[in-house]
C-alpha cells in the first residue's frame, strides 16, 4: 500500500489493524489515532488530518508507519 497525505485512515487500519497500537508506542503524539473522536471520523480522516491533530508532520508519519510495517512483515 502506498501512503500519501490523502490516504484514508480507514484504509490503513483495514490493511494493518495492528498499526495504531504500534504507532502509539512509538510516539505519544500518535495516540490520537486511538482517540474516540478519530474513531468516529475515521472513514473520512486522512493522514493529513492525523498530522494536523497530532502536530506530527505527515511525511514523518508515513516514514515511521512504513518502518513499522516493514518490521512487522520481517517478524511475521
Amino acid at each position: 500500500m502506498e501512503f500519501n497525505e490523502n490516504t484514508k485512515l480507514a484504509d490503513i487500519l483495514a490493511a494493518y489493524p495492528w498499526l495504531p497500537e504500534a504507532a502509539a508506542k512509538l510516539d505519544k503524539r500518535l495516540e490520537i489515532i486511538n482517540s474516540p473522536l478519530v474513531k468516529m471520523l475515521i472513514k473520512r480522516a486522512t493522514l493529513a488530518d492525523a498530522s494536523k491533530r497530532s502536530g506530527y508532520p505527515v511525511d514523518e508519519i508515513i516514514r515511521e508507519m512504513q518502518k513499522l510495517i516493514d518490521e512487522h512483515e520481517r517478524n511475521a
